[in-house]
């Protein structure tokens, strides 16, 4: 094993955990939507394939923004980047949390996606210009707990604001701690601007972005990026109808199957990115995959199971796609120069967010309710997963190989 690097400066902590408790928040509003499927498809009466829809709409919206945003996002200072999209994302949280009907709900997605997307973006330009690749497991690793702490703290204490005021109170319980987050992002981050200072295409934005989106090794990555997020688009808007329906988990048990779920995960994300920087990011992704390839397989044919099988299920899958993320964010870091960073970052995110929003609608579309109100066809997802895992893994391989030398100039 390769011996652990220095260890973070107080500000570099500090970056982190902004940074981590910000996507906290992201991946709440896009998360909390999935088990809160069964309580919306009953309430605004909409079948699979529309729910699929609300979910999609998020998804496209912010892939279609953040290719528009590519060719701007190295013109300007990191910072102010993200704390305009932040407030935009908390506006159109709002706007769901006021939402009245369906289509109102849709078109707040919309408003959510254009802005949150791009968010996340912004989070990982800044994690490349200030921490080394050396560190960028671990840091990758404490901000993946951002999706495991939004099981543990947001999703049971969504669910039950949903079951108590109604869904909407979970969309304004996001506003109100983010809010919180972006003004104490706007006091105590320092500017992000080292990129400014190396000469570029940037200042012409349509170059920017074409000069991004031509370099072999950059659509390799977002190849890699569009496979990689098709297990989550698929499998997490149907998951709390599943456990309700299928494995028998009442609305009001389901809290505790995801705080279970998403406490298991938080301890181990950390402990993940440590053993990304040790034995090596590829390694410890081939490790994830195989431990969700799986898990997955498991999970997908499952019928009526005690709670607690669930939960064991459940937290060693999360465990498995824990790793795959931490390893895969952390090894394509290195893949784009300084110069290029944000544009970078920018239309991966929007490779996943609309590869993301396919997988949502074709899943709708494979997964239906049948008569006893049984999700049919779930098998049929996992064998999809499972396909797209051994695919991303052959060309993460692909990537790892070229990642040496890159480091190396």
């Amino acid at each position: 094993m390769k011996p652990a690097p220095a260890s973070f400066t107080p500000y570099q902590k500090f970056v982190v955990a902004v940074l981590a408790f910000l996507q906290f928040t992201i991946i709440l509003d896009f998360m909390i939507i999935s088990p809160m499927g069964a309580i919306l498809m009953t309430t605004l009466n909409v079948t699979t394939s529309q729910f699929g829809l609300v979910v999609s709409a998020y998804a496209f919206s912010a892939g279609i923004s953040g290719i528009l945003a590519a060719g701007f996002a190295d013109r300007f200072d990191r910072k102010k980047m993200l704390m305009f999209f932040y407030c935009g994302f908390l506006l159109g949280t709002f706007l769901c949390g006021i939402a009245p009907t369906y289509a109102f709900l849709m078109m707040a997605r919309m408003v959510t996606g254009i802005f949150g997307g791009v968010v996340g973006s912004v989070v990982f330009a800044i994690i490349t210009d200030l921490f080394p690749f050396e560190m960028r497991g671990r840091v990758m690793g404490v901000i993946q707990t951002a999706f495991a702490g939004s099981q543990i703290l947001g999703i049971p204490i969504g669910l039950f604001l949903a079951n108590l005021w109604g869904w909407h109170a979970a969309f304004l319980m996001i506003v109100g701690v983010g809010a919180v987050a972006g003004v104490i992002m706007w006091i105590y981050l320092k500017p992000v601007d080292s990129h400014l200072k190396i000469a570029s295409d940037r200042k012409n934005a349509f170059r920017h972005l074409i000069n991004t989106v031509t370099v072999p090794q950059y659509l390799q990555a977002f190849l890699t990026t569009a496979l990689l997020s098709t297990g989550g688009f698929m499998l997490m808007p149907f998951g709390s109808a599943f456990s309700v329906q299928n494995l028998g988990i009442s609305l009001e048990v389901l809290p505790i199957l995801y705080l279970a779920t998403g406490l298991c995960a938080m301890v181990t994300g950390p402990f993940i990115g440590k053993i990304s920087d040790s034995i090596g990011k590829f390694q410890t992704f081939l490790i994830g995959t195989g431990i969700s390839i799986i898990m997955v397989t498991i999970y997908t044919r499952l019928g009526v199971t005690p709670l607690s099988a669930v939960i064991l299920v459940n937290a060693i899958m999360f465990v498995g796609i824990s790793a795959r993320m931490i390893a895969s964010q952390a090894l394509m870091s290195a893949i784009p120069d300084q110069a290029h960073r944000g544009s970078f970052m920018s239309i991966s995110s929007s490779v996943q967010q609309i590869s993301g929003g396919f997988a949502s609608v074709l899943a709708g579309f494979i997964v239906t309710e049948g008569p006893t109100k049984l999700i049919e066809h779930f098998d049929t997802l996992g064998n999809v997963v499972v396909g797209a895992s051994l695919i991303t893994l052959f060309l993460m391989y692909l990537i790892h190989r070229a990642i040496p030398e890159k480091i190396a100039k």
